[in-house]
């Protein structure tokens, strides 16, 4: 016998007025440091712009699968295309990778090869940009525990408002000490600091597409749970994976000798696995041993 819970989603909060926002503001000025990163040779501008391009691609893939993630099942996608959430953070994930290869290389060849840069003008540029950065970040805060995509965005926004400090830092540098060297390490610098943060986004997106158990459950806790249930002598074929990145789904099988408890048993384990572990939907078979299924006949069972 089974059981299927379906989260209220109308109490989500999707954040459209801050990815609108964050969009336009990025973008905005991914332009304003591309052209000053142009007409005054600074690599770490250029960097940061390139970074900042990333962002307002993931922005727009974060949006873009927030809002597939809401719409409705259909015959062919019988869960919706919540899914779309978790592609959306891999593919940010690999498009920070790729920008920031990009800006490395670059760096590199600066090192061996500086060329002048005008340190006031990639200070002021800067300064704007942590202003930007530092409100974008805000609009994200409230969700950044709740959705990988939101965290995303957040995490995305402080590194940048902390890369324009580093921007800041090398003009600074470069007007006091004539190094031009500065600015191309500057840039590996933050290459550094933000693939830092990328490679976790991509471990745990990753995760995600595998079907693995998200974060923040325990699974050993799961299986105890449903073991020590009044009635339950064995648990097995225990899964739980995310189906978005806001929501997680299990599937088990409790053997139970007594036959069927009742819906108000399961219902029971249903709000139990939600208010404990944070599982929005719970399928539940009772089996009462009187016969091996299948896979426990080939002892692919856990």
């Amino acid at each position: 016998m089974s059981i299927h819970h379906h989260h209220d989603h109308h109490h989500q909060l999707t954040y459209n007025r801050a990815f609108m926002i964050g969009i336009i503001l990025n973008m905005g000025f991914v332009i304003v440091e591309a052209v000053f990163g142009f007409l005054t040779n600074s690599l770490a501008l250029t960097a940061d712009a390139g970074h900042n391009l990333s962002d307002v691609l993931g922005l727009i893939l974060a949006w873009g699968a927030t809002w597939l993630a809401r719409r409705r099942p259909t015959k062919r996608y019988t869960y919706g295309l919540r899914r779309s959430s978790i592609l959306a953070a891999l593919l940010n994930a690999c498009l920070l990778l790729v920008a920031m290869g990009a800006i490395a290389i670059e760096a590199i060849q600066r090192l061996s090869n500086p060329i002048p840069v005008t340190g006031n003008t990639i200070i002021t540029v800067a300064l704007v940009g942590i202003v930007i950065n530092g409100i974008t970040a805000a609009m994200f805060m409230s969700g950044k525990e709740r959705d990988l995509n939101i965290k995303a965005a957040f995490l995305h926004m402080v590194a940048d408002a902390l890369v324009s400090l580093g921007v800041v830092l090398a003009g600074i540098a470069i007007i006091t000490t004539n190094w031009l060297w500065f600015d191309p390490v500057i840039s590996l610098i933050i290459v550094v600091v933000i693939l830092v943060g990328t490679w976790k986004l991509l471990s745990q997106s990753l995760d995600l597409v595998l079907d693995a158990v998200p974060q923040g459950i325990d699974l050993s806790a799961v299986r105890t749970y449903l073991a020590e249930l009044s009635g339950v002598v064995a648990v097995h074929d225990l899964h739980i994976w995310a189906m978005s990145t806001t929501e997680s789904a299990l599937t088990a099988h409790l053997v139970m000798l007594t036959g069927n408890p009742g819906d108000a048993f399961l219902s029971r384990i249903r709000m139990d696995l939600h208010d404990k572990f944070g599982i929005e939907h719970t399928t539940i078979q009772i089996e009462t041993g009187n016969f091996l299924l299948p896979c426990a006949q080939k002892n692919c069972c856990d």
